[in-house]
């Protein structure tokens, strides 16, 4: 199994972790998204979209997109919930980290990380709509110590790649204290990784 990624993306840290958590073994294949590496014909042969992270199984199929990869990868486990409710309540969260959190939170972090002045007239609006999500998931998180259920799941993987960094992205955390608490649960995982920790595979 090798996993396509970009060290610093909460898209790709998201399965790096689930992957730490589950104790299986992969080969990474580090790519600069910078330098046109997803843009090749190789890899959109891999993925049309040419986008990170992508996972290749042994027999060369391939599967695209963070939280698709994720729900692969958790089925069977503890990171999957067993009953139909709570799996749709897991979709539910891993839809709005993609639909509300992430095109917020990631590209203001994005922006302040790699990019010029240029963009930075973005910034405010993003603020605005990432600051939204959160207070979503801090009133979620005032009776509540995982996203679903009694222990975490990949819903809790999915939301917490981009929250923990949010800071990078001028959002100050201390304004959602459940959120912090939220983090600082998720960071004592045993087979927990930083977004910085190079794979040894």
């Amino acid at each position: 199994m090798k996993l396509y990624d970009y060290l610093p993306s909460g898209n790709s840290y998201k399965v790096r972790l689930l992957l730490s958590y589950l104790g299986m073994e992969y080969t990474h294949i580090p790519i600069d998204i910078h330098a046109g590496d997803t843009q090749t014909r190789a890899f959109k042969s891999k993925n049309l979209a040419g986008q990170i992270p992508l996972l290749e199984l042994g027999d060369g199929r391939c599967i695209a997109e963070s939280n698709a990869i994720l729900f692969f990868l958790a089925e069977g486990t503890p990171y999957w919930p067993l009953n139909v409710f709570d799996q749709a309540k897991c979709l539910q969260w891993m839809f709005f980290e993609q639909y509300k959190h992430e095109p917020s939170i990631a590209v203001a972090r994005f922006i302040g990380h790699y990019a010029t002045d240029s963009r930075a007239d973005e910034l405010p609006e993003l603020r605005r709509k990432g600051n939204e999500a959160l207070r979503v998931m801090e009133r979620h998180l005032q009776d509540q110590v995982w996203f679903i259920g009694n222990q975490p799941t990949i819903a809790d993987i999915a939301l917490y790649a981009y929250s923990h960094v949010a800071d990078e992205g001028g959002f100050d955390l201390s304004n959602y204290p459940n959120v912090l608490s939220w983090l600082d649960r998720m960071s004592d995982h045993s087979k927990h990784i930083r977004i910085t920790d190079k794979p040894k595979g």
